[in-house]
């Protein structure tokens, strides 16, 4: 056609040759696609079902058999649970940051990743949300990390659940900081963190009673600061905090890797 611009040449010269073709999405993942950015919209909510088979099909004007793959391909990214021979059919499950977690753990060890890098990794993100927590933070916030410390957080310092709950007190900081992006990467590390600091304690290192009352003191004046609403003192106290520890618990085992600890 006169006047009209050459495709290629818009895309550019090596992007395209005559001879590749542009895929076309598949009908099954048009339709899942649909249906993700209705969970994603909050049109569909956590614990709700999918509409049955009959009006889904009949809704998109597909078969039924390309409405399962659309519903497998929700399944496989853990948007939706599907019980097999239940009558109720898929039911919406919003994922957490377990979902990478494993993969990512996984990554780490085929990159040879050690705990040194982990635990910088952490310390990265942590002081941060510290600060995000102090200045726009909320009473309910506050609450419910006291509460962590009072009645979650094993008062015997001996307790094989220590590695537990110190690492849930760690990521609800990052989560309650209202930082999204920070809040799923401290979930994905939170696991691989946990597993570290229990072989830490249990074979290595166990925790001493002074060692435990430090650190208690530590997460209250963290708590104190935050309740302060002074973001520097907030993330300047936990960078020290994690500094610190990072120091003591990477002691004579620098160059343990992930994997080790994650077997």
């Amino acid at each position: 056609m006169a006047g009209s611009t050459p495709l290629a040449p818009m895309i550019g010269p090596d992007s395209m040759t005559p001879h590749t073709p542009v895929r076309s999405p598949k009908t099954a993942e048009l339709v899942a696609g649909t249906l993700r950015r209705m969970v994603v919209d909050g049109q569909l909510k956590e614990g709700d079902f999918l509409p049955n088979e009959a009006e889904l099909m009949e809704h998109f004007g597909v078969s039924r058999p390309t409405l399962r793959e659309a519903v497998r391909v929700l399944e496989s990214e853990r948007l939706v649970e599907v019980r097999r021979g239940s009558r109720t059919g898929a039911r919406v499950r919003v994922p957490g940051p377990e979902i990478v977690a494993r993969p990512a753990g996984l990554l780490l060890e085929l990159s040879g990743a050690d705990i040194a890098d982990l635990l910088v990794g952490r310390a990265a993100i942590e002081p941060m949300a510290a600060r995000l927590l102090a200045e726009k933070g909320d009473e309910e916030a506050f609450a419910e990390l006291e509460q962590m410390l009072d009645e979650h957080i094993p008062k015997d310092y001996q307790s094989d659940r220590l590695a537990e709950t110190t690492g849930d007190f760690h990521r609800r900081v990052v989560e309650l900081s209202g930082n999204a992006t920070l809040g799923i990467i401290a979930g994905m590390l939170h696991e691989i963190t946990v597993r570290h600091h229990a072989f830490l304690f249990k074979e290595r290192r166990p925790v001493a009673k002074n060692d435990y009352d430090k650190l208690m003191r530590s997460y209250r004046k963290l708590i104190q600061l935050i309740r302060s609403g002074d973001g520097d003192a907030a993330e300047a106290h936990w960078r020290k905090h994690l500094d610190t520890a990072r120091v003591l618990m990477l002691k004579d085992i620098e160059s343990v890797k992930v994997r080790d600890v994650m077997r």
